[in-house]
């Protein structure tokens, strides 16, 4: 027989939903009676509201609301809400039994029996703290990155969406593009570049290679809201949200500042490049046209003295002078090479200008031809300028010639001059003062922009083979600048040149020394003996053969040495005549040795270099080299007078 054992009844669907609804610890689930007074209570509403089911069964559920919630009636809004629209749901803060707040989603839905009658409310309320701490800190991040981007003001950063169109702007963007917020966000981003790189399609290529290299980066020109360019540094990079592309993020820098400074650096190595290619020029130039002084002055002399010594041989002698003429074109050039060294020999006077220009019209104009006409403006006030008479001569010719040669087809030649006083900030860079312009303007065919830069370059032409030297504007360069002044050029193709020569103006009391029997050649009354020292044989040989057609006697030396041991030996010799560049020692320096010695010797020292040493003495006077036997007497007859006047 089978024992009796007592079952426990099957349960039913409502034991089951209780069950259920006290399993669940992660929402509190409980009911409300139709005032909204607690009638049921969860275990996860005990866990995270606090109360436990016999301190909060039969209170009403606003307890759970802060007070300003209640003030503002929002628990008994909820269950209206909820009676009238079926479901009532929401996020807010709610309070535990500790007074301590937190974040819930709650939905609150009316229960009815199956005739509509309102029994209550079920009310399920979910802590969501932690999200909404998760959510606030993203929030407060991302409201830190947006006040970041915003105060950024040195750098445009803005986004775009995949097709290009701008979707926000920062104060950096509208400072440095002009644009506000309102004006651009919605437009495409290819409105910043230039024209040319719009129709080159610059703005597309350049986010396909940030989406296929996964960054863009470059210089160019942008535009401003106004149309004015500024040269930009350009970052873009893409985003992407869980590996789906939604756009780029766009960087720009405004660094025209950089740009200019990098230009005005390029431009300051390009000036010092071509200060020193030109002091190089210049010195080798200088050493060229010393040289080539030396085989002029061989030439030149001998010539001379063969024609003196000749019959006039009507087949011969053309043929003389004809050699003479050409070494003395060889001499000019020298002269303009000279100048471009600025080693020429100036005589600086004060010159009046419209004098100057009146004295050489008409050899101006005949050198010039008809189809050239000539205007001159000078103002009757005009001061007087500290120049070289001859070489302001040659510098007008110069002048002339480039604007005759400029003007094929004829055409105006504009020579006028001002006086104005400049300041430190003036164009040519010259020191602040009083300057006489000398403008030389032309209405020929003009320069391009490349040709107007090395127009003054020494052996730079556009004449052609044999048609010019290029050292006609190195040379007025030279006199200029050797002169205390500047040479400046203005042209533009089409529009003429325009030549401004700058000169110093003279002071009051400069004034031309007075120079008796300056253009005398007078030769001495006694025969002299003269001691010859240079070390160019040839030179030599005609220095020597011009003193002895003078009718005096010579001792010769090829080196300075030499000549201090002829000079030691022979106590009568009456004037020294030495070359300056030679080796080991100077004619400068032989002089300053002999004249410890023979205090009162006459020196005179033959050089093709316009400056004699800061170290030279009063009492040496220049020879100019290549000299003729009549430049040789007339610098005789100065030493031997300064000599007398000493003593």
């Amino acid at each position: 027989m089978q024992p009796i054992v007592d079952r426990a009844p099957p349960p039913t669907d409502d034991d089951r939903y209780r069950l259920l609804v006290e399993a669940i610890h992660d929402y509190a689930l409980y009911m409300l009676s139709p005032e909204g007074l607690v009638t049921s209570w969860n275990p996860g509403a005990q866990r995270f509201k606090g109360y436990s089911a016999s301190e909060i069964v039969g209170q009403h559920f606003s307890r759970f609301y802060t007070p300003e919630d209640r003030a503002a009636g929002l628990p008994q809004r909820a269950l209206e809400t909820s009676l009238r629209d079926g479901t009532f749901e929401s996020e807010g803060w709610r309070l535990r039994k500790d007074g301590t707040r937190f974040w819930t989603h709650v939905v609150i839905d009316p229960i009815r029996t199956s005739s509509g009658q309102l029994l209550g409310f079920a009310k399920i309320t979910r802590d969501l703290t932690e999200r909404k701490q998760r959510d606030d800190e993203l929030k407060r991040s991302e409201e830190k990155f947006r006040l970041l981007v915003q105060g950024v003001t040195d750098y445009a950063i803005y986004f775009l969406s995949p097709e290009g169109l701008v979707t926000n702007w920062n104060q950096g963007a509208q400072r440095i593009k002009g644009y506000k917020p309102e004006e651009i966000i919605g437009q495409h981003f290819s409105r910043f570049y230039t024209e040319e790189d719009r129709a080159d399609s610059v703005p597309e290529r350049v986010l396909k290679v940030a989406l296929a290299e996964g960054r863009f980066e470059r210089e160019g020109w942008r535009l401003r809201k106004d149309g004015t360019r500024f040269w930009a540094h350009v970052v873009i990079d893409p985003i992407y949200d869980d590996g789906v592309h939604i756009g780029f993020a766009k960087i720009t820098r405004d660094i025209s500042d950089r740009l200019k400074i990098q230009q005005e650096l390029e431009a300051a190595r390009e000036a010092l490049f071509q200060s020193q290619k030109m002091e190089a020029i210049g010195q080798l130039t200088g050493g060229v046209a010393h040289d080539f002084n030396n085989l002029l002055m061989a030439v030149l002399g001998s010539l001379e003295l063969v024609r003196k010594r000749m019959t006039d041989d009507p087949r011969v002698m053309p043929l003389i002078d004809n050699a003479m003429q050409a070494a003395q074109r060889g001499a000019a050039l020298t002269q303009r090479m000279l100048a471009f060294a600025r080693r020429q020999e100036l005589d600086l006077q004060p010159i009046d200008l419209s004098d100057l220009m009146l004295g050489m019209s008409e050899m101006l104009q005949r050198s010039l031809g008809p189809e050239i006409f000539i205007d001159t403006r000078f103002p009757p006030d005009l001061e007087k300028v500290q120049a070289d008479a001859n070489q302001m001569e040659m510098a007008l010719l110069n002048l002339a010639l480039n604007a005759r040669d400029a003007m094929p087809k004829g055409g105006l030649l504009m020579i006028s001059a001002q006086t104005q006083t400049i300041d430190t900030k003036h164009a040519t860079g010259l020191p602040a003062g009083r300057y006489v312009c000398l403008t030389v303007a032309d209405s020929g065919e003009g320069m391009e922009e490349d040709t107007l830069q090395h127009a003054m370059e020494p052996f730079f032409t556009t004449k052609g083979v044999g048609k010019g030297t290029g050292l006609g504007l190195p040379m007025v360069l030279g006199l200029a600048e050797q002169s205390g002044g500047k040479l400046l050029l203005k042209s533009r193709r089409g529009e003429g040149t325009v030549a401004e020569l700058w000169l110093p103006v003279a002071l009051a009391s400069a004034a031309p020394e007075s120079s008796d029997s300056a253009n005398t050649a007078e030769a001495p009354a006694r025969r002299l003996v003269v001691m010859a020292v240079d070390d160019d044989a040839l030179v030599l040989m005609n220095t020597v053969e011009m003193l002895e057609e003078l009718g005096h006697k010579v001792l010769q030396a090829s080196c300075a040495q030499q000549a201090l041991e002829t000079i030691q030996q022979h106590p009568s010799i009456d004037l020294l005549i030495t070359d300056q560049a030679m080796p080991q020692m100077t004619g400068v320096q032989l002089a300053e040795v002999v004249s410890r010695d023979r205090p009162t010797l006459p020196v005179i020292l033959a050089t093709g270099y316009g400056e004699l040493p800061a170290s030279a003495g009063r009492k040496i006077l220049r020879l100019a080299k290549p000299f003729s036997e009549k430049d040789l007497a007339r610098t005789i007859y100065m030493a031997l007078r300064d000599g007398d006047r000493s003593t």
